[in-house]
């Protein structure tokens, strides 16, 4: 919770330099150890948690403002986003208000506000990202996937809205660029499939599918070591993994 002071400087220099009404909210997903991350932050003095996002910039655009807000959440300048909803429920910024109403009046206090939040997901890699916290915030830091906090505001709804939207994602364009290491092996890229899907994919249909898209290269030689018959590596071919995010393909899992 911020102080008087602190809150007063907040909504004066919100006021003159943020639009309106309008904010974004970021689902960040990141892959680690075989399983699907999302990048959250806990508010001072609170159990619950928040999405990262911010307010947009009188002249700057909605992408801008996106990529913004998550390099300072991130320290990522290249980031793969996708906006995939507008949440706009009247009471949505009811929590920040109500914190905030004994210390000033409606007509100063930024939270008094209707915002419509402009949702965005994004796809990362873990580890390029050093979380940093927003000045209303004790902690970011990563949360697995299966074990989901209690949120505050409608973030579980929008948390669920951009799980939703990168699972319909799989049908017709592929995941993993972002999320994978430069070179990795199929059950590898398997696990971050069902990780997603939250189910568990047959081995041989995912193979013969996957590489029917055409967008892997397999090493000439397998990963070295382990005391089974070493899975062969594999990297994504950038151009032809660019243009299925164009053209997509056909398909559920």
């Amino acid at each position: 919770m911020l102080t008087k002071k602190q809150l007063i400087e907040f909504c004066s220099d919100a006021r003159k330099n943020y639009l309106d009404h309008v904010s974004i909210d970021c689902v960040v997903f990141g892959f680690h150890e075989g399983q699907m991350k999302v990048l959250l932050l806990r508010p001072h003095d609170e159990t619950k948690w928040l999405l990262p996002g911010g307010f947009v910039m009188r002249q700057e655009p909605i992408e801008m403002a996106a990529n913004r807000i998550l390099k300072e959440r991130t320290g990522l300048d290249k980031i793969f986003l996708q906006q995939f909803f507008v949440f706009g429920d009247p009471d949505r910024a009811k929590f920040h208000h109500d914190l905030y109403k004994e210390m000033l009046p409606d007509d100063e206090n930024w939270f008094s506000n209707r915002f419509l939040s402009i949702g965005y997901y994004a796809l990362v890699d873990f580890f390029g990202v050093v979380p940093q916290p927003d000045q209303f915030s004790a902690t970011c830091t990563w949360r697995d996937l299966d074990d989901m906090p209690e949120f505050l505001l409608d973030h579980e709804q929008i948390f669920k809205g951009a799980l939703d939207a990168l699972r319909l994602q799989l049908n017709y364009q592929p995941i993993g660029y972002n999320l994978m290491p430069k070179q990795f092996t199929m059950p590898e890229l398997q696990k971050l499939y069902e990780s997603i899907l939250g189910k568990k994919l047959d081995r041989r249909n995912f193979q013969r599918r996957i590489l029917g898209f055409g967008i892997l290269n397999r090493a000439e030689q397998p990963r070295k070591g382990g005391a089974h018959k070493a899975p062969y590596l594999y990297s994504f071919d950038l151009e032809k993994y660019q243009n299925a995010l164009t053209e997509g393909f056909k398909g559920g899992w």
